[in-house]
């Protein structure tokens, strides 16, 4: 492969930006994907319509005015304006994919080669970030273990530390059917 073939259309730090953790799914809005894809949101959205069996709810789905309001509040999305008057529409990685099925342009290929490399690029990192997390669980829990035991030795050291006391004896003389006490 040439690597001018090699080389993304669209940036990857450029795509993971406009990824969204939205409903526990990593998902691109529609507005963003019409930008990348360089066709209007209204015609991404009227192409997925069109072909409604393609796009099945864990595809795309239509996001709540809470979580449009979210976005806006979070500066992702500049105002409520830039949405078109309508609720933007949310596509998972395989609503993505899916895409490259309604939108044939050449552009459409390559932007999502570059979205699904992207994806998988996450994917891996996540990966690593957790395998990474798991790994320092189990050193602060070795470390947790080994502190309780310093600090056991610390304290029968210190409790050696201190001399026994002597035991105290009465001065005098005892009689007959006295006891001594020792304290």
């Amino acid at each position: 492969m040439s690597d001018k073939a090699h080389r993304a259309i669209v940036p990857v730090e450029v795509i993971e930006r406009r990824i969204y953790l939205i409903r526990g799914h990593k998902v691109m809005v529609d507005r963003d994907l019409a930008a990348l894809y360089q066709v209007k949101p209204i015609a991404l959205r009227q192409q997925v319509k069109r072909n409604q069996a393609r796009f099945p709810a864990d595809f795309v789905f239509q996001l709540s005015k809470e979580e449009a309001e979210i976005l806006v509040s979070q500066n992702v999305i500049p105002s409520r304006r830039s949405f078109g008057g309508s609720l933007p529409y949310a596509f998972t990685e395989q609503g993505v994919a899916m895409l490259s099925a309604v939108l044939k342009s050449k552009r459409a290929i390559a932007v999502n080669i570059a979205i699904m490399r992207t994806f998988v690029r996450l994917r891996q990192v996540l990966a690593s970030h957790k395998d990474l997390a798991e790994r320092m669980e189990k050193l602060e829990a070795a470390q947790k273990e080994h502190g309780s035991i310093l600090a056991d030795l610390i304290e029968e050291i210190e409790e050696l530390k201190v001399p026994a006391r002597p035991a105290k004896h009465s001065i005098g003389f005892v009689g007959p059917g006295r006891k001594v006490e020792v304290k």
